[in-house]
């Protein structure tokens, strides 16, 4: 997941274990053993809503596994946020599932594609209005990990805490959207929100605007459930109560945390999560490189260790899907993320600075460094080609001279009287991207910039580049839709009102054009003519070169090999945790 902020979902991903690799729709399958993954061929499809038997649980069993066992993870860091509201990276989204649980999730099939059900509610929703007015109904039967039940007042408070002070981090467009939104402050005063509706077990949402996707939207994680007798506030990032089948046991910062089994789950609640394990323990603190190497060797705990965010590291691509004995035990996933550097158009002010930078960027040593074509497809785009509105283009000549053109850069600096201009760049601490700093620093210098690299620790790295004034001109950054649509791209990314302290919107971006487009696009009921539009929106923002497309990933998890059922979880861009299991 390495840089990637938000990753979600659409059923598109190219998901392998072992030898095949399954086309982008879920359809057939094809020898990996010569050719990777193809981004640009991947199909686009939809995400289907499932019926109310659909998201009647108990989950369907994993063919052969078995209950019992611990599940471990070789990981770099530790999560930065737990609490649901201020969750919106795919690391801390993919790693909650075992505990948290929201209205609306995604069943996986046992190809990792992803169906949108009801969670804790009996079903993904009813709507009115033309999607002005949603409701949920509770399951019966849920329980917290104190053997109390979730309550209507629970599913109250989780959403009016959304507006509460401490909340900096997390989605928004349920604040955005909400009744009486703009004006409330959270529910410590004592005040509820009107537009949230109790009755009985029943939950009715009123917006301010039609939204056919809302149920979708629910199903991000930062949606998820917060019991309102155990919410600490602050203190509730560190320690979340669980409804899920797995509770915090131990935890130590920056070192490790395990999930022990809760005992007042009740799978007949839950259709997505199966629960074999009687505990996972997440390791943090390991490079990629020393990660990979002990699932190669493959001994005695790490027969039974996956990862989420370590994928094989670069140096080891070559030797790891070569031989057929490693390669067995790797899981292949086409991601719907584009990563990409942000540049900060209040302090990088003239395009004609932010276009040579986009000339002068080193794709292919990027791409080398991070281990080849195995790893990644050269962007040119912020829409993943497996994206709903993706549109083919290239403003800068990436695909022609992959590599950079600094003297286009240069003559572009030079025009704008800006030669030697000075950039500060942000990156995270890891072995790779120390590499690709240097690489960056030297294809930008050899353009006429002058290049400041700066280490940002990377556990807290997103707190730190989603401050406003946060002191960096560029930093790596990554985004894939939060549902399939344009709209979870372009709105939090890059429409001016998310210029927020905590927002997504890093090259703080606010040119009047984009924000008309956006809110036109959004406004679009037609999903045919809502793709066209947002592609539409994507040729614009490059035109101001407000950022610099860097990849579209193509993941590579290895794992050991007494870890039963590794799938691709669609929802989170993630192994899907809660369907692994330990051989016995």
């Amino acid at each position: 997941m390495s840089f990637s902020r938000r990753n979600f979902l659409i059923a598109t991903g190219v998901a392998a274990a072992a030898s095949s690799v399954l086309t982008a729709c879920g359809g057939g399958s094809k020898s990996s053993n010569d050719k990777v993954p193809s981004i640009g061929k991947a199909k686009k499809s939809k995400v289907e809503v499932g019926t109310k038997a659909d998201s009647t649980g108990p989950a369907p069993e994993v063919p052969g596994a078995v209950k019992g066992g611990t599940i471990y993870s070789l990981d770099q860091f530790d999560m930065d946020h737990l609490d649901p509201a201020q969750i919106y990276s795919s690391t801390e989204g993919a790693i909650t599932v075992p505990i948290l649980r929201g209205l609306t999730g995604y069943k996986l099939d046992d190809k990792g594609g992803a169906t949108l059900v009801g969670d804790l509610a009996t079903d993904a929703g009813t709507m009115k209005d033309g999607g002005k007015t949603w409701s949920f109904t509770l399951k019966d039967g849920l329980k917290w990990e104190d053997g109390a039940a979730v309550t209507m007042d629970d599913v109250r408070h989780t959403f009016e805490r959304l507006f509460a002070d401490f909340v900096t981090e997390g989605p928004r467009y349920v604040q955005n959207w909400l009744e009486g939104g703009k004006k409330y402050k959270g529910p410590f005063s004592g005040k509820h929100l009107d537009s949230i509706e109790i009755s009985g077990k029943t939950v009715t949402f009123h917006l301010t605007e039609p939204r056919g996707d809302f149920n979708f939207t629910l199903a991000m994680r930062g949606y998820a459930l917060v019991p309102k007798k155990h919410d600490t506030k602050e203190k509730y990032d560190k320690r979340p109560f669980s409804c899920g089948p797995y509770m915090i046991g131990e935890r130590k910062i920056g070192k490790s945390l395990t999930y022990v089994r809760n005992p007042h789950w009740d799978p007949k609640t839950d259709s997505m999560r199966n629960a074999y394990p009687d505990k996972y323990v997440f390791q943090f603190g390991f490079q990629a490189l020393a990660a990979t190497d002990r699932f190669i060797a493959d001994r005695g705990n790490d027969q039974y260790a996956m990862a989420i965010f370590n994928e094989v590291a670069a140096e080891r691509i070559a030797q790891v899907l070569t031989n057929p004995k490693y390669k067995q035990r790797v899981l292949t996933a086409v991601d719907p993320v584009t990563y990409y550097w942000p540049i900060n158009t209040t302090r990088v002010k003239d395009v004609k600075v932010r276009q040579a930078i986009n000339y002068a960027w080193p794709l292919q040593q990027l791409q080398t460094i991070r281990g080849g074509k195995a790893t990644s497809e050269i962007a040119t785009t912020i829409l993943s080609p497996v994206t709903p509105g993706y549109q083919k283009f290239d403003l800068y000549g990436k695909n022609t001279k992959p590599g950079g053109d600094p003297a286009k850069a240069k003559a572009l600096l030079k025009e704008a009287g800006k030669l030697g201009q000075k950039l500060v760049i942000a990156y995270q601490q890891s072995d790779n991207a120390v590499k690709q700093a240097v690489a960056i620093k030297n294809a930008l210098e050899a353009a006429g910039f002058t290049v400041v690299n700066k280490q940002v620790d990377k556990s807290t790295f997103y707190s730190q580049i989603s401050k406003l004034d946060n002191g960096f001109d560029m930093f790596a950054a990554g985004w894939s839709p939060d549902w399939p649509a344009g709209y979870s791209v372009f709105y939090p990314c890059w429409d001016g009102s998310q210029i927020v302290d905590g927002g997504q919107n890093w090259a703080q971006l606010n040119n009047t054009s984009v924000n008309k487009a956006i809110a036109a696009a959004s406004k679009e009921t037609d999903p045919e003519k809502a793709n066209k539009l947002w592609g539409d929106i994507d040729h614009q923002i490059m035109e101001q070169a407000a950022c610099v497309p860097d990849y579209h990933s193509i993941r590579n998890w290895m794992h050991g090999s007494k870890v039963g059922n590794v799938i691709y979880d669609s929802a989170n861009t993630c192994v899907a945790l809660c369907k692994l299991y330990a051989k016995k």
